[in-house]
């Protein structure tokens, strides 16, 4: 922090000093900056009131960029970067995902699906609905209870049970002596097996 005051007392000194004087002084910096680079191969350690400064000097004055000797420009706009992001994203409320289910509701859904055997998940959704509850279907699938065993109906019980309505259908195409096209279509049910 003192080096701050230090930095802000610096720049207000060079206000009332003359131009010449001004350039001097940075070629004497500059001319440390290279000795002690030449020194010290790896990276300075930098704090977080390097980065802000860095930064904010960027932000004001974005031809300072040119004088920097100990990071890179890039370094010091990709600083920048990732600051306005964070901003942003602390501005910004997160609205990300799914809201949360509260545990009446998930209790609600299970006790739902456990008094009724028969109800899926579009039949419990429509429910709540109606009951005033916004809540997605794809949730209520998420909390129904599962049932252990087989489904409540297999195949061959569902073909008993409906076979007298079913019927078959076929559309076929014979091509006649004459080339002509003739079109047929057999409809057949499949309790007696006989032509409809």
């Amino acid at each position: 922090m003192t080096d701050v005051i230090k930095l802000m007392l610096a720049i207000l000194a060079s206000l009332f000093k003359s131009r010449a004087q001004l350039e001097a002084e940075n070629l004497v910096l500059r001319q440390q900056i290279g000795v002690r680079r030449r020194r010290m191969p790896k990276r300075p350690a930098l704090t977080n009131i390097d980065h802000l400064l860095f930064v904010s000097l960027y932000r004001w004055v974005p031809s300072t960029v040119d004088a920097l000797a100990t990071v890179r420009p890039e370094t010091v706009i990709r600083w920048y970067r990732i600051g306005f992001r964070a901003y942003e994203r602390w501005r910004s409320p997160s609205r990300v995902g799914r809201p949360k289910v509260s545990a009446e509701l998930r209790a609600l859904i299970a006790e739902m699906s456990r008094a009724n055997p028969l109800w899926g998940a579009p039949r419990i959704y429509g429910e709540l609905l109606k009951l005033g509850f916004e809540v997605a279907q794809s949730t209520v699938g998420k909390y129904v209870v599962r049932r252990r065993g087989p489904p409540s109906q297999g195949w061959k019980t569902f073909l008993r049970n409906h076979v007298p309505h079913i019927a078959a259908i076929d559309l076929f195409v014979v091509p006649s002596i004459g080339f002509k096209l003739l079109y047929g279509l057999v409809i057949m049910r499949l309790q007696r097996r006989h032509l409809v």
